[in-house]
């Protein structure tokens, strides 16, 4: 019945479709936490007068992407500044063209002011023809049909994000672009498409002309583009080329696999009952032929013994009948011994009822010699731990392999203490210079380190920053106080957190041999 079970998983897990990856509306505004209105306006004398906007993606920290015809007057006119309005937060910075590229319609701008934003990361892989995009920015439509003044447009404000579809790539005289169906309006220009995960694929340029009777599309500076033009520029970027896989399909595969895994242990275990039985059957047969053979032994012994004292005990008889009172009585004494003896060696013989305790006894001295290292449970030392990209919701990520050093009672590393978290150990990692929250765990029974990352905003962090304070930072220890301090605050901040991770890891670890 197991093994059937087992069949029909398989088969299920096989043959169950797989769809494209859907939009997580977590990772689209995870995307949209980087995504930036840049302003241009004219100083004169004391006064600022706006001149116009478009949008802008942070690549790094402190560097905006935008493009080259958002900012062509700034370059042009001494008088002209350029501002940088995040989405998020209540602070505007100011901003300075550090790399300019009219040929792809590229800009760089440095942010200044110490404003910090959270990086996107940039998909290098191919996009597939009709794959689902997000076009993210700032349309001016939309800030007049708010009726939107100035003062509204200098304040941070979450951008407009539409949807469409990838309708090939297409090759301007100048550049590569990707043609799609998202809106796009004046205002746009600069801002990130991205695919369903967050990852840029491009940056919005200019869209079709539409005259009433054809419809629009957007172009957009392919990601082809923007790393060899960041590479120029001497920044280095978040770059993935792993396909985009839905939250979802990562949660089904998962479930089937622990379905699978269950039913596979579960079989498993029964054929080990079958093989332990069969063993035992065996033992017990072995074992009372042993005691039925000793039976015979100890019957002949006493049966013997018995011979040997009647003998005796006759010679005995013999020789006082002839009036020899001393040997007779010697060889009386020794029929009385051996007659003894005959009884204690029958009654001492092995009993059926010793056949239970002997197989017991040979079960438990061979479960004694069994090799340790087969449970498989990680002890402690150097292990060497690779993602498994099958199992893995890989978004921002590039580590492949990662070392660690675990230590029974939950030191990693040698100075991080992971705190119980069910049949895991897990430490909640809050950093003040990113808008990432990331709960690492390491499962000693499967030999397994997962990584959960969650890109917040600015109020969500603040919030775990907090949470996290309360506690402190706790290095290895034992003390159950401190480890229940771990316990509590993986607790707490694991309940502010969004139900679903950006982006999940899974590592699988193999010990390293000493």
């Amino acid at each position: 019945m197991i093994k059937k079970l087992v069949l029909l998983v398989a088969i299920t897990s096989a043959t169950l479709a797989t769809g494209p990856a859907q939009a997580d509306p977590t990772d689209i505004s995870a995307a949209s936490r980087s995504v930036v209105r840049v302003v241009l306006a004219a100083k004169d004398g004391n006064s600022v007068v706006f001149v116009g906007h478009g949008s802008g993606l942070a690549v790094a920290p402190d560097k905006i992407v935008t493009n080259a015809h958002v900012v062509e007057i700034a370059r042009q006119e001494k008088s002209f500044v350029i501002g940088i309005i995040p989405s998020q937060g209540g602070a505007s910075y100011g901003g300075k063209i550090i790399a300019y590229s009219p040929s792809n319609d590229l800009a760089l701008i440095q942010v200044l002011d110490g404003g910090r934003l959270p990086p996107m990361t940039i998909f290098g892989g191919q996009v597939a023809d009709g794959a689902d995009v997000v076009a993210i920015g700032y349309p001016g439509s939309v800030d007049r049909a708010q009726g939107l003044d100035l003062d509204d447009l200098i304040k941070p404000m979450s951008p407009v994000k539409t949807t469409g579809t990838v309708s090939g790539g297409r090759t301007t005289k100048q550049f590569d672009t990707l043609l799609h169906t998202a809106p796009i309006a004046s205002g746009n220009s600069g801002g990130p498409l991205i695919d369903n995960c967050g990852r840029v694929l491009g940056v919005n340029s200019f869209g079709s002309i539409n005259d009433g009777n054809d419809a629009e599309f957007g172009f957009a500076v392919s990601a082809r583009e923007i790393v060899n033009f960041l590479r120029q520029a001497g920044v280095k970027v978040g770059l993935t080329a792993t396909p985009c896989r839905s939250a979802a399909e990562i949660s089904e595969k998962e479930r089937q696999r622990e379905a699978s895994a269950r039913a596979q242990v579960a079989a498993a275990k029964e054929a080990e009952a079958d093989k332990r039985e069969r063993a035992e059957t065996k033992l017990r047969t072995s074992i009372s032929q042993d005691i039925i053979t000793e039976r015979e032994n100890w019957i002949a012994i006493a049966t013997l013994m018995l011979t040997l004292s009647l003998l005796a005990a006759g010679g005995a008889g013999v020789l006082m009948v002839q009036g020899k009172r001393n040997p007779g009585t010697g060889a009386a004494g020794g029929a009385a011994v051996l007659l003894l003896g005959a009884i204690i060696v029958f009654l001492s013989r092995p009993d059926f009822s010793e056949i239970d305790d002997r197989v017991a006894a040979a079960l438990q001295e061979n479960a004694d010699k069994r090799d340790p290292q087969q449970i498989g449970i990680a002890t402690s030392g150097q292990y060497l731990c690779t993602i498994n990209p099958q199992r893995s919701r890989i978004t921002v990520s590039q580590q492949e392999e990662l070392p660690l050093e675990w230590a029974e009672g939950g030191c990693v590393n040698g100075r991080t203490q992971y705190g119980r978290d069910g049949a895991k150990w897990s430490r909640i990692f809050v950093p003040n210079q990113e808008q990432t929250v990331t709960i690492s765990s390491f499962q000693p029974d499967r030999s397994e380190f997962t990584e959960e990352r969650y890109l917040m905003g600015l109020d969500a962090m603040t919030n775990a920053r907090s949470i996290r304070a309360k506690y402190g930072k706790r290095a290895c220890t034992t003390d159950v106080k401190a480890l229940t301090d771990i316990e509590n605050m993986v607790k707490a901040i694991r309940a502010e957190l969004p139900g679903q991770a950006n982006e999940s890891l899974v590592y699988e670890c193999e010990k390293l041999t000493q």
